[in-house]
């Protein structure tokens, strides 16, 4: 405190010069406080400027930067706040813009165009009852505000839409639904509670893909939470698409990497997908066992999820039958088609069928694929194809079914032919494996048939088929072929056909 100037002329000379400097060091700091109120207001002004000139450029982030400095430099001016208001509203980050546009409102009640601001993003929201609100409000002080009741003829009959959407909503209609609220969405295309909820009606009336690109919205909307990443990562690993989900859920462990959910569920991904990619990588490259060994892996690490278990099938109908195993490829061809219909892989299995020498079977899967896609290249050239390999395998090779040569006696034949029937005997194999054993059995059989009656051989020798049905012969094709092994056969068998 300073000493009246009676006190300081009692002072010794010591004690006056100290006072004196005290009295100085009071004076430069009162002048530096009132330079720097001044340098601040300087400073205020300016970020004004910037911002100004940075959001007429488009330059929405760098205006909003300096808008900030502005607020935070006078945090109780109304129109600085007004215009950070509309920078934020701009970006689309209308729980801020709302936020700035109600602390005007506080600053000066009567500022109508921060209340019709707010009430277009409460619209734009799907918050009804506020717009409404805030529209009668600024009506009541500006009857003829074109914008203003230009919105407001609107939120009224909108806000009966919704509550009619509730009423289909939960009378189950989720077409009629899924309509009125993209109707809603063009009013309120900011509104996360219609777009969850188109999302929950696109789920329900099976188009996961529109479910995701409303979920990715809805996310965006509430600021990419990590509950958003997690459900979205779900759905797309629901659907078959593993790579975008593994992507998906990265996004939520950058916001948590020790998400309770995202975490585990990450760990899983992370090895399917890289198997899947393996397989697919491979079967592109013709190298049939490294994608075998991948997409049976994927089979291992997941034993539930339908779509991911269908990517699998898919490529071990492909990959088996590239690597010749056809009664396998037939196999997981048959559990992929049970879950999904697809012209490709109605291909790869009438490949594996052509494989098999099943050609009516391959030719008919080559049509099914064209019911799918009526302009499918590979189904047209298959079915010439087929038609071709079938005419040719037309005359059975008996000898070359038993694997003996030409001059194989009798005894050499009976002992190929128990060999061969052992291992093809329908009874060893199920599924689609069965099938083709039944086919190869009957072939064995009818090999047997004419190699070990002499007139026949002898008639095959010479370029007939003893057993072919358009002949005058009445011999295998037309009569039980399992009937000579009632009486004599070495083996009893049992069959048991669906």
């Amino acid at each position: 405190m300073a000493l009246p100037l009676s006190d300081l002329l009692l002072l010794g000379s010591g004690e006056k010069k100290l006072a004196a400097c005290v009295l100085l060091l009071l004076v430069e700091l009162f002048m530096e406080g009132a330079d720097a109120a001044s340098a601040s207001q300087a400073d205020i002004d300016n970020h004004l400027e910037l911002g100004k000139d940075f959001l007429a450029r488009g330059q929405l982030s760098d205006a909003l930067t300096h808008y900030h400095a502005a607020v935070e430099g006078d945090p109780n001016n109304y129109l600085t706040l007004f215009k950070r208001g509309t920078v934020y509203l701009a970006l689309g980050k209308t729980r801020f813009a709302i936020q700035d546009f109600s602390r005007v409102l506080e600053l000066k009640p009567d500022f109508t165009a921060a209340r019709s601001q707010r009430g277009i993003v409460h619209m734009k929201s799907g918050d009804y009852d506020h717009a409404l609100q805030d529209f009668e409000l600024v009506l009541r002080e500006e009857p003829q505000n074109s914008l203003v009741l230009e919105h407001y003829a609107r939120v009224r009959p909108a806000k009966e839409q919704w509550e009619l959407v509730q009423r289909l909503l939960n009378n189950n209609d989720e077409q009629n639904a899924i309509g009125m609220i993209t109707q809603l969405l063009e009013i309120s295309p900011w509104s996360v509670t219609f777009r969850q909820a188109r999302s929950d009606a696109y789920l329900k009336t099976n188009d996961p893909l529109s479910a995701i690109a409303d979920l990715r919205q809805v996310n965006r909307l509430s600021q990419d939470s990590t509950e958003g990443h997690y459900n979205i990562a779900q759905l797309l690993y629901n659907i078959g698409h593993a790579t975008n989900a593994l992507k998906e859920i990265r996004e939520c462990l950058k916001f948590d990497p020790e998400h309770k959910l995202c975490f585990p569920f990450y760990k899983k991904l992370r090895k399917v997908e890289k198997q899947l990619v393996t397989a697919e990588t491979a079967r592109e490259e013709k190298r049939a066992p490294e994608c075998i060994v991948a997409a049976e892996a994927v089979l291992k690490h997941e034993p539930e999820e339908t779509m991911i278990r269908y990517e699998a099938h898919k490529l071990l109908c492909s990959c088996y039958t590239t690597d010749e195993q056809y009664g396998k490829a037939l196999s997981h061809c048959k559990h992929a088609l049970d879950i999904m219909k697809d012209a490709q892989l109605y291909c790869d299995r009438a490949e594996a069928l052509m494989g098999s020498e099943m050609y009516d079977d391959a030719i008919h899967d080559y049509q099914s694929a064209l019911e799918i896609d009526e302009n499918n290249s590979r189904a047209k050239e298959g079915i010439q194809k087929a038609k071709k390999l079938q005419k040719q395998a037309e005359r059975r090779d008996y000898y070359k079914i038993l694997g003996v040569k030409r001059n194989a006696s009798k005894q050499e034949i009976v002992k190929a032919y128990r060999k061969a029937a052992q291992k093809w005997h329908p009874d060893n194999f199920k599924d689609e494996e069965k099938k083709l054993a039944e086919k190869k059995f009957i072939d064995i059989a009818a090999a047997k048939e004419v190699l070990t009656d002499p007139e026949k051989r002898r008639q095959f020798d010479n370029g007939e088929d003893p057993l072919d049905p358009e002949s005058n012969q009445h011999g295998f094709r037309g009569a039980d072929p399992f009937a000579h092994f009632q009486h004599g056969s070495p083996f009893q068998f049992k069959f048991h056909f669906n």
